[in-house]
């Protein structure tokens, strides 16, 4: 009976890959179309995340930041007593920091120009993290990130981005609207780009966030 089923699913299979419904032939880029023309920027992408599925956003940011809150609360009453452990050979740590100086800068175009090309908050908050993280294994000492964190009061703008983000959100869901602006152009679509910014910004800085965590703790990220 086994065959059976194995060769049922085979041929579905084939059939998925092979013979695509005609029904639904070319009607995704006309919704894909239909979207653009709605939020007025050419990413097709960021118009979903930010318009068509905002709840479901919204709630993303939200479990995000409940996570950090969450690893933060589990190793509160941990003791750290890892050893911290970092690149001590000068050229690994020159290719980590040119490697981070170059992914935090393509964050930066990601969080910009999200909404007018492939990238977006999440891909360019993920960025900045990983710039950050590359820093992170060439440092002296934990107690160097640290300072630094607190320095830029890195968790006040965390929390700062996550508020902002809602409230547009909020506004957003009620009907109200920034001027879409010239199509193509960087000041378009709205509140979109700084949505983009928004969440670039709180992943970014909740990436910091766990890295310290990580490093205090267990001594590797």
């Amino acid at each position: 009976m086994k065959w059976i089923y194995l060769a049922a699913g085979l041929l579905l299979f084939v059939k998925l890959l092979l013979l695509p419904a005609p029904a639904t032939e070319g009607l995704e880029m006309e919704i894909a179309k239909a979207i653009v023309a709605d939020s007025g920027v050419p990413n097709a992408v960021s118009s979903i995340i930010f318009r068509n599925r905002l709840y479901d956003t919204v709630f993303e940011v939200v479990v995000f930041t409940i996570a950090i809150l969450g690893a933060k609360y589990l190793l509160a009453d941990e003791t750290p007593t890892a050893a911290f452990y970092s690149f001590d050979d000068e050229p690994s740590i020159v290719l980590a920091r040119l490697g981070a100086t170059i992914t935090a800068l393509v964050g930066i175009e990601l969080a910009i120009r999200g909404h007018l090309s492939p990238g977006g908050g999440f891909a360019a908050g993920v960025a900045g993290g990983t710039a950050i993280g590359l820093i992170a294994i060439t440092a002296a000492s934990p107690e160097w990130m640290q300072a630094i964190y607190d320095r830029w009061h890195a968790a006040t703008w965390e929390k700062v981005s996550v508020l902002v983000f809602i409230a547009l959100a909020v506004v957003t869901l009620v009907g109200v609207e920034l001027p879409p602006g010239d199509f193509g152009g960087l000041i378009s679509g709205g509140v979109i780009p700084l949505m983009n910014v928004l969440v670039a910004l709180k992943v970014a800085l909740g990436s910091w966030a766990i890295t310290l965590l990580f490093i205090r703790h267990r001594g590797l990220l």
